[in-house]
């Protein structure tokens, strides 16, 4: 671990009970092409009941841990930010693997002062065998190399926000996410409020180590982003509104196909009656064909068998989606109000030097 004086980047790396998983993710950091005198490492330990604080020790320059935690990563990011002392803050999760030139790329492209936050993709190489991991990776892949250039939100895996407009919007929100949910695209969207400029740049890449199961999954897409983003989108008033990445409005009409093809398959189950299997072969046909650059990149990348078996993963992902967003709109007037976060405090420090 080296001394690093004042950096005009500060990388900082949430992390709860994931020895594994952090060790290897700093030791890529450590392998970074950019010159290590320029950026510091923060690890914020999120009360973790296991050695994750002494393997952070071992490469960081800072090791910090939340109070009365766990409290999540929001808080844990917020923690690292307040004692940085870059003025570019790097979030990478602690079980992302960058490449050797990221933080470069990162660098790079915030030589550009009319940029106010970049971040990247999952690279297509995932570690996690299984299906349901490959599938989840790659299709983060593949959704954000669709879309580069100009965002509305932020991705936290692998991104970067200038630390004056991070304290600035208030970080992100912990207190109405103190889980790992969509506390980043929800940051996201604050900072473009303030005229923040985001910018998806698909050639900065980490490899996520996550494992998933088919239960995490459908766990997550309903408890911890369907549900939570309709809720913001209805304060925002833009459920109507077409957008990139997962708000297409592409992504909403198979949202409402699949959740009427598994409605329409009830039905045949319930009468017994044939004659609603060719409507739901229709639908099931309609499913495909709008996904189909997403099942034909599968096949390139993993081959057909992989792809065929992603058609079924797809469809759960849309009704999912289209059950949490439902029970969002019908129990939104009970959801608890959040008031903006305010400004951050700085931690009192020497003056970074502008990047």
């Amino acid at each position: 671990m080296s001394v690093v004086e004042r950096p005009r980047m500060s990388v900082i790396v949430p992390a709860y009970r994931c020895t594994p998983y952090l060790r290897v993710t700093l030791e890529a950091l450590e392998r970074s092409t950019l010159a290590r005198d320029v950026w510091e490492l923060i690890v914020v330990d999120d009360s973790s009941d296991d050695d994750t604080a002494d393997v952070a020790r071992t490469k960081a320059d800072l090791v910090l841990t939340t109070d009365d935690g766990p409290r999540g990563p929001a808080c844990a990011r917020n923690i690292g930010a307040r004692q940085a002392h870059g003025a570019v803050i790097v979030f990478v999760d602690a079980d992302v693997v960058v490449m050797p030139d990221t933080l470069a790329l990162i660098d790079e492209r915030m030589q550009d002062h009319n940029i106010g936050a970049v971040f990247g993709s999952y690279d297509a190489f995932p570690s996690a065998p299984g299906l349901v991991s490959q599938y989840r990776n790659l299709l983060h892949h593949y959704v954000h190399h669709q879309h580069p250039g100009d965002a509305s939100t932020f991705w936290a895996g692998c991104g970067a926000i200038r630390r004056d407009a991070f304290l600035e919007v208030g970080g992100f929100d912990e207190h109405r996410y103190p889980r790992p949910q969509i506390e980043d695209i929800e940051l996201g969207y604050r900072l473009r409020a303030h005229g923040v400029v985001i910018v998806l740049d698909p050639r900065i890449q980490g490899k996520h180590l996550k494992r998933w199961t088919l239960s995490g999954m459908i766990r997550t897409d309903l408890r911890e982003r369907a549900i939570p983003w309709m809720h913001l989108l209805i304060e925002r008033n833009e459920t109507i509104t077409p957008g990139p990445l997962n708000l297409h409005w592409r992504q909403k009409l198979l949202t409402v196909s699949s959740c009427l093809t598994l409605l329409l398959l009830a039905v045949a189950a319930m009468t017994l009656d044939s004659r609603w299997l060719l409507p739901v072969s229709v639908l099931a046909g309609f499913i495909v064909l709008g996904d189909l650059a997403l099942f034909a990149w599968f096949s390139r990348a993993r081959g057909p068998l992989f792809a065929s078996a992603a058609v079924p993963l797809r469809w759960a992902f849309y009704v999912v989606s289209g059950v949490g967003a439902a029970w969002a709109i019908v129990t939104h007037r009970w959801h608890p109000r959040h008031p903006p976060p305010a400004p951050l405090r700085e931690v009192a420090r020497a003056q970074a030097p502008e990047i």
